[in-house]
């Protein structure tokens, strides 16, 4: 194997499952429940009759686990149809099986909005200036990534309210540049609803709720959610590996996203 292969480094974009419940409202938290080496032996039991305990190595079984989540749990990739029945014109929108592979392995650009304030909804103007900074022009199918102050918080009671948001202007502006992958460490692409709740009460606006989403009526595209180690990135230069599992129609999958530098 090449040796400019194997000495790549990766870092790992995902967040652990877990049972921690500080990393989705209570209706929406995993649930896992564990099987040990022992607790696994009446499975087995039953699908070997005559078979003994003693008969195994350390008199273990198979340890195993059953999962209560939704396509959101964990690090995802939300497909178009997660934001709306149509998109791109009026067209079927697609579950996260019938995702583009070729998106989902692309150079990435990680932009820090770690600055803004919690509830900030980010601008097309803003993300030209962060571009402008680290001196970096989006070409079409890179993936973008959003570094948020919520990064730090994951699995703490603080995190879903933290960081700011991706609202539609500046999602449209990145799809308009050819970009159909994005992602950010945050619970959501948009502003924490904590505050969005607050402006909707404010000023009674309905195209606040859920905008950067939204976006994926015009433009379909693929937004990662729960990502972790942003701030390990460099402003570019490295690969993302972002490919989601496939679950038939599904308004989302679940991903392993590791950038590779």
């Amino acid at each position: 194997m090449d040796n400019a292969l194997l000495n790549r480094k990766m870092i790992d974009l995902s967040v652990t499952l877990d049972n921690n419940p500080y990393t989705d409202p209570p209706p929406l938290l995993p649930k896992i429940e564990y099987m040990d080496h022992q607790e696994g032996w009446p499975e087995m039991q039953a699908m070997f009759p005559g078979l003994e305990k003693r008969d195994l190595p350390g008199e273990e079984a198979w340890a195993a686990e059953k999962l209560i989540i939704t396509t959101h749990s964990g690090t995802h990739m939300d497909a178009p149809w997660h934001y709306s029945s149509t998109t791109d014109g009026g067209q079927p929108a697609y579950g996260i099986d019938e995702l583009p592979l070729e998106w989902c392995l692309r150079p990435g650009v990680k932009l820090d909005f770690r600055n803004k304030p919690d509830g900030h909804v980010v601008t097309a103007s803003e993300i030209q200036t962060e571009l402008k900074r680290i001196n970096y022009e989006l070409k079409p199918l890179d993936i973008v990534l959003i570094n948020t102050a919520a990064g730090d918080y994951f699995g703490q009671p603080e995190y879903l309210s933290k960081g700011c948001g991706i609202g539609r202007e500046a999602t449209l502006w990145m799809l308009e540049q050819g970009v159909r992958v994005v992602g950010t460490d945050a619970w959501s692409w948009d502003a924490p609803f904590k505050y969005t709740r607050e402006r909707f009460e404010k000023n009674k606006d309905p195209s606040i709720i859920w905008e950067g989403h939204k976006a994926g009526r015009d433009i379909g595209y693929g937004q990662m959610e729960k990502l972790a180690n942003l701030n390990q990135l460099p402003d570019y230069g490295f690969l993302i590996s972002c490919f989601p599992y496939k679950i038939k129609h599904a308004s989302a999958g679940f991903v392993r996203a590791v950038a590779i530098l």
